[in-house]
């Protein structure tokens, strides 16, 4: 199972309505890698399918080949595009996306997840909550408290903390896909994250809420989502049962053409 961080797909400036400012000063090949950030954000090239050829965007644009294969380049340089001699360019696909949905992730394994408890209340934002809230010391923020697992088993504890201005009532379903259940309730949607991930042992009163001993290794993941403006939506951390889960990251050499 691949845990990591998480982008969601957005809807952004067609390849069709693509222009550049020649008066701007900012240079040609800045601006198409900035118009392919947005292009590759979106369906269907998010998921997978593949970029307009290089002689396209050229021809669109009115700029020379070189100059888009110079944006492009750049793009995966970063990571963010895959180039196959023969096949063609596309976003690189980690499975990032599925793994922000537990239920939808597990579901696909053919996995039912379990509730075991989901209480949502409200709490102060303080110390590093606050600050990756980007909000006030002692600001109320709803919280949300579960445990989750699967053949009547807990496997992992989460605690969320969100955003005031996403106005949340408590009353949501929460046992819904978070970000789906973000989005149709807000509007917001998630579109990055910064996770971190550490080693830790479980405290008695996580190793009571798993059904583990006290100092069972367990994996915690801190993940703080943002929007498309970089404005922070959730702050989690999600206790893990390592016995159940397992942190894979796989890599690979991009060959370029």
């Amino acid at each position: 199972m691949w845990l990591g961080s998480m982008t969601a797909q957005t809807a952004e400036r067609p390849f069709s309505a693509w222009t550049l400012d020649r008066s701007s000063g900012v240079l040609l090949h800045v601006q198409i890698e900035r118009l392919l950030h947005d292009l590759i954000r979106s369906p269907p090239y998010s998921s997978g399918a593949l970029l307009p050829d290089e002689l396209t965007m050229a021809s669109r644009l009115g700029v020379s080949r070189g100059t888009v294969r110079e944006s492009i380049l750049n793009l995966v340089h970063q990571g963010f595009l895959e180039r196959r001699k023969g096949v063609g360019t596309r976003v690189v696909q980690t499975g990032l996306v599925s793994w922000a949905s537990l239920t939808g992730e597990m579901r696909r394994k053919g996995i039912e997840v379990q509730s075991f408890l989901l209480k949502v209340t409200e709490k102060t934002a303080k110390g590093k909550i606050a600050e990756a809230l980007q909000v006030p010391g002692g600001t109320l923020v709803k919280w949300l408290d579960q445990v989750r697992g699967w053949d009547d088993r807990p496997v992992l504890q989460s605690h969320s903390w969100f955003h005031p201005r996403l106005n949340l009532s408590g009353k949501e379903d929460f046992r819904r896909p978070l970000y789906e259940l973000l989005k149709a309730e807000t509007g917001i949607v998630a579109d990055n994250a910064r996770e971190e991930f550490l080693a830790v042992t479980a405290d008695s009163p996580t190793a009571r809420r798993l059904k583990v001993k006290k100092g069972t290794p367990l994996l915690l993941r801190r993940r703080t989502s943002f929007d498309s403006q970089g404005r922070p939506i959730e702050y989690s951390e999600i206790f893990y049962d390592t016995a159940d889960i397992s942190l894979t990251l796989s890599s690979r050499w991009l060959p370029v053409d």
